[in-house]
Parts: structure tokens; sequence; C-alpha cells
């Protein structure tokens, strides 16, 4: 299944892909629209692959050296050329904005210290 996924993003050229038609089989679930292909999928196969390693290593640079063979400075490289081809992708702020926005009405005094906390958890 990987490789024709792979397949696909090669086809495309680096085209953009909208998928229009989803089935999943176990549940006999046919869906249908035009839905954009998730961020990640856009990426190089070679750079997918280099992401999900470096999430499967927990962040760890030194073990990306080990396995690909590269020095640090390289890897670095490699990550930030990833974040910048991912540039849409706000995900940091998607995470942040709700703790922010606590925190926002937690100084203008439009909450107290224990309804912020709650509203944290």
């Amino acid at each position: 299944m990987k490789h024709d996924w792979q397949q696909l993003m090669n086809m495309s050229g680096g085209r953009n892909i909208v998928i229009e038609k989803a089935y999943i089989p176990d549940l006999d679930i046919h869906i249908e629209g035009n839905f954009s292909m998730p961020e990640l999928m856009t990426l190089s196969s070679d750079d997918q692959i280099f992401a999900a390693r470096f999430i499967k290593s927990g962040g760890s640079i030194k073990e990306m050296e080990k396995i690909f063979g590269i020095s640090y400075p390289t890897v670095k490289n490699r990550l930030k050329n990833i974040a910048a081809a991912l540039g849409g992708m706000d995900i940091e702020m998607e995470y942040r904005q709700p703790a922010m926005s606590v925190l926002d009405k937690l100084e203008s005094g439009e909450i107290s210290v224990e309804e912020a906390m709650e509203e944290l958890k």
C-alpha cells in the first residue's frame, strides 16, 4: 500500500492532488467530496520517510545521524527544509491558541487564576 501512495505522488509531479472519493472497506462506507491532501503527504517520499523516522526516534538528532550516516548540520538543514515545505502548517499556533486565549482572559481580569487553571485542564 505504501508503494501505491508513493507512485501516486510521483505521477502527480508535485502538483496538487484532490481526493474526491474515499472508501472504508471494513465498514462499507463510501465518502464523496473534495478533500485536500494532508500537508505531510505533499512532501517527497524521501522527506516523508525522514520526518517519520525523526518522529520515531523521539526527535533525537543523534539517532538520525547514526541511522542516515549524516552529520548534525545535515540533519538540522534537512529538518529546516522539511519545515519550510510545510510552511502553511502552523501546528504550534493551533495548539497554543486555546492556552493563549485563557492567558489573555486571565491577564485582562476576565477570569480568576482558578478559572484559568480549570480551563487549561
